[in-house]
């Protein structure tokens, strides 16, 4: 499997630098970004008894599929991890069909935070039933879950070398490449929403878990901090004290000086919530840090569009969004904006939520988890931020 494995990454670093991609710099780094979890994803899919003609077909398709096809690709595959992760939560958590079932029906979601700053006048009157689950701490359903993946995820003092690293996010057991470690939590906001986020303009002036996907998508996880202990209606208003490290300060891959038009009216609303699984045990991707000088990273951020159809699966993907979902998918972020895509059996325009995961670029093993913060190199950067590569920094800023 390891012979394997660096034939992908040979594959990776090729390809990174082959012709055929746009010459646009940003696309140009994004459809890299896209080749590299094609081939890790589809690596990660191939499992233990992948041979050496398998690896050869993937590196193939990779260097002659156009980009759409390789975001589908891994689209699916990531899909496919996340239907396993759904499968064993649900062996963990939910009654035998014997059992009686009860629900709580009285849940409701604290009131702070967003909640004031959208100007929410107060919570809806009426809320869906949250399915009872077995009452679980956070703890022992994360071990549990360790036992059927076989890793889970833990947060603790970060090991980065300087003074500002604060919390660190670790990986607690063994993950192959490929592997979809770890999920951004929080709420979510297009481009049309931007003016909602809490302290706009300067969004990132004190909250330190902002990060966007290439599309201009912002997830906020602020408000989701270590989770819960329970499955409950979830509208993202809870802001926590997560007492933050400075190195996520930064954190966030596009920034929000740009975005220089005026506030909305308050009196519009966000989402009105979710029924999610607090406890999820790898909901944490936000405590990740950036690798200090001399370590590399061993982590990438993925887009992941959830299906809504997939019912079943919801109460796991620890997102809600903001806003009009049908305004969202009529937006542009500037000049570059990618039309989101539903799974394969929902169809093209099927509703989805626009998430992140995290996909491990080499195995794993009860280690920090490092991702690559690619910081831009035309604003100041902190002293403690060592450039993986200045030139995906330059080409993901460009």
């Amino acid at each position: 499997m390891a012979f394997l494995f660096n034939k992908f990454q040979d594959a990776v670093r090729a390809l990174a630098k082959s012709p055929t991609f746009a010459r646009d710099p940003r696309k140009l780094q994004f459809e890299a970004d896209i080749n590299r979890l094609f081939m890790y994803t589809s690596f990660n899919r191939l499992g233990k008894n992948a041979d050496e003609a398998d690896a050869e077909e993937i590196i193939d398709m990779a260097s002659k599929a156009s980009v759409a096809d390789q975001q589908k690709q891994v689209q699916e595959n990531v899909h496919f991890q996340v239907q396993n992760f759904c499968t064993a939560m649900d062996e963990i958590l939910l009654p035998d069909i014997s059992e009686p079932q009860k629900s709580q029906s009285d849940a409701t979601p604290s009131r702070s935070g967003l909640s004031f700053a959208v100007g929410r006048n107060g919570p809806p009157s009426k809320h869906p039933a949250v399915p009872e689950t077995r009452p679980l701490k956070r703890t022992e359903l994360s071990q549990r879950l360790k036992d059927s993946i076989g890793y889970t995820l833990d947060v603790k003092p970060s090991q980065i070398p300087h003074n500002e690293a604060g919390q660190g996010l670790f990986l607690n057991g063994e993950a192959n490449v490929g592997a979809v470690i770890a999920m951004y939590p929080g709420v979510i906001y297009s481009p049309a929403s931007y003016r909602y986020i809490p302290g706009y303009p300067r969004v990132d002036a004190q909250n330190t878990y902002l990060i966007t996907r290439y599309d201009g998508t912002v997830i906020n996880a602020q408000p989701w901090g270590y989770g819960g202990e329970t499955r409950e209606l979830w509208d993202g208003s809870t802001m926590l004290d997560l007492r933050p490290n400075a190195e996520v300060t930064e954190k966030g891959l596009d920034r929000f000086w740009r975005v220089l038009s005026n506030p909305l009216n308050n009196s519009q609303v966000g989402s009105g919530g979710e029924i999610l699984e607090r406890r999820n045990p790898l909901a944490l991707a936000h405590f990740a840090n950036h690798p200090a000088k001399g370590m590399v990273p061993n982590v990438m951020v993925c887009p992941y569009d959830f299906p809504l159809t997939e019912k079943d699966m919801r109460a796991y993907i620890p997102n809600v969004s903001f806003g009009n979902t049908e305004e969202a998918n009529m937006r542009r972020f500037g000049s570059f904006w990618f039309r989101s895509w539903g799974s394969r059996n929902s169809g093209s325009d099927a509703p989805v939520v626009k998430t992140l995961v995290l996909v491990a670029t080499m195995a794993l093993c009860d280690e920090e988890v490092l991702l690559n913060y690619r910081l831009s190199n035309s604003k100041r950067r902190p002293l403690w931020y060592t450039p993986v590569d200045e030139e995906e920094d330059r080409r993901r800023w460009s």
